[in-house]
């Protein structure tokens, strides 16, 4: 896909994961995913790349609330929801080409405003390295759908420091049209290589 339904612009959440319902139907076994996020991380630096290890939900909506779909359990498991081999994968290839790669947790908000510095702050208390608007509800249907997740942050921009930063979507963009590149190495020779 080129680009998703975002919670912010005013999706439900079943609209915002309905491609992942698709997806599933046309069988697809493996998501690749990918975000533009604020790194929290005192080691990160603008333009790194983040493999999601994990993630903390903080959207208001859940996207598996009401009626269960039959694509998975009532309940379904989040002990793994970013496969431990893809991972593995993308830092061995990263490793071999030389790319920068962290990795951390995701937090997931809904937007549309850039965090204030007290919430960076109690995001990267509560265990997070990047904040985003996006991708934790996809993760969630994909999983509970059977379907692995190999996610992406590209760290755009820094908070939660001493000093504040002032964000702009324009700087958002410049910086993740930088690093895309590098992303695209990855993950091609990750899809080379499944």
């Amino acid at each position: 896909m080129k680009g998703r339904f975002h919670f912010y612009e005013g999706y439900n959440m079943k609209e915002v994961t309905f491609p992942i319902r698709v997806m599933h139907e046309l069988g697809i076994e493996t998501l690749f995913v990918s975000n533009a996020s604020g790194g929290m991380n005192a080691a990160f630096q603008i333009g790194d790349l983040m493999v999601i290890t994990d993630h903390i939900n903080f959207f208001p909506e859940h996207p598996l609330h009401g009626p269960n779909f039959p694509t998975g359990p009532r309940f379904p498991d989040m002990h793994e929801p970013y496969d431990h081999k893809l991972i593995t994968l993308a830092k061995e290839i990263a490793n071999e080409k030389g790319i920068r790669l962290m990795e951390g947790v995701y937090v997931g908000v809904q937007g549309p405003t850039f965090e204030t510095p007290a919430e960076y702050r109690m995001y990267r208390l509560l265990g997070g390295d990047a904040v985003g608007m996006s991708t934790v509800p996809e993760v969630i249907v994909a999983r509970h759908a059977g379907i692995k997740v190999f996610g992406l942050s590209v760290i755009t921009d820094l908070g939660g420091f001493d000093t504040p930063v002032e964000v702009s979507h324009e700087e958002v963009q410049e910086a993740a049209n930088k690093a895309q590149p590098l992303m695209t190495e990855i993950v091609r020779e990750m899809i080379k290589r499944s």
